[in-house]
């Protein structure tokens, strides 16, 4: 009954000092109000002070206990229950669109790029627990991998099974991976709607163009942030298949549409980032996801429910049962 009390106004716990005083007060009385007789001898006279008399002092003990329970009464103890919703008052869809050309299988980023961006993507998509995630892939084509969903665990287990499979065309087809994003977003009733775009090449591929592809994401009110992954220079990067279905690495030079990426980014209100390791690909994560907050709104509820009223009751209890002793069994003033 009294497990998790918390006291509304301990500092009546102060007057827990008048009992050490009321106790000094009663020896102190009890000393003056014995009388002494002086005789030269007691061998007359029989010790037995009396069964009642040793009981004396349990008057003096309940009127305590009557005034620690009150004083313990005042302080008011509570257990308080408390339960809290969230809402989210600004939900963010997020449409990740991820190159997956066999560029993609270059080393310059470790163990390479395909599997730093499916790392680092994957603690994003964890750190976004209210808002709305789908993912686009695409090389010479694109197709929506997972449609926009709340549902995590779907997205990251699409996230993991994303790899070069020379499924798709090959190529660069910025355009269309931009526009099947915004496909995915258009119909979207959240607040703020994101594209997170990221390639290591050129627009080297299909139908559609970026810039019309970005005047898209414009008129659906569409932000997109765009990413170029790849180191300065030169990367080992996939040049030919052997026999054996394995693939022979050399020597490529690094090429990104910065410009592109950087005009696509700029007309939808988007930033461009370029990643050249591993750590700057995390950073550029991370600072997407401190630009996008989503704004979640708590309540709590708190339901109290005082605990005075059994000290209360005790004390009415233990406060009669001394009188009661007083006027029966103890018939004297104390």
């Amino acid at each position: 009954m009294f497990e998790n009390i918390i006291f509304e106004d301990p500092h009546f716990f102060w007057f827990l000092l008048l009992l050490p005083v009321a106790i000094a007060w009663y020896i102190w009385k009890r000393n003056r109000q014995t009388a002494e007789l002086k005789i030269s001898s007691t061998r007359g006279f029989k010790a037995n002070p009396g069964f009642l008399g040793r009981l004396r002092p349990v008057l003096f003990i309940l009127r305590l206990l009557v005034l620690a329970l009150v004083i313990t009464a005042l302080a008011r103890p509570r257990t308080v229950d408390v339960s809290s919703r969230t809402s989210s008052t600004m939900g963010i869809d997020i449409a990740m669109a991820i190159d997956v050309s066999a560029s993609m299988l270059a080393r310059d980023l470790e163990p390479n790029r395909l599997e730093a961006t499916k790392e680092v993507a994957g603690e994003f998509i964890k750190n976004r627990p209210g808002d709305r995630i789908g993912l686009v892939v695409y090389a010479g084509e694109s197709f929506t991998k997972t449609p926009i969903t709340s549902d995590k665990s779907i997205v990251l287990s699409s996230l993991e099974d994303v790899e070069y499979d020379n499924v798709l065309e090959n190529g660069t087809a910025i355009g269309m991976g931009l526009a099947t994003s915004v496909n995915r977003l258009k119909d979207s009733e959240a607040e703020s709607k994101v594209i997170i775009l990221l390639t290591d090449g050129m627009n080297n591929a299909g139908f559609i163009e970026p810039k019309i592809a970005s005047e898209l994401a414009v008129e659906f009110g569409i932000k997109v942030y765009t990413i170029g992954v790849g180191s300065n220079g030169t990367a080992l990067s996939p040049v030919a298949i052997r026999p054996d279905g394995t693939f022979q690495y050399g020597r490529v030079p690094v090429e990104i549409d910065e410009d592109l990426l950087k005009e696509i980014a700029e007309d939808t209100g988007g930033k461009y980032f370029r990643a050249t390791n591993n750590e700057k690909l995390e950073e550029i994560y991370e600072e997407i996801d401190a630009l996008e907050k989503t704004e979640i709104e708590e309540f709590k509820f708190y339901n109290y429910e005082e605990k005075y009223r059994p000290l209360i009751l005790l004390a009415g209890f233990f406060l009669i049962f001394e009188v009661l002793l007083r006027f029966t069994f103890f018939r004297s003033f104390i």
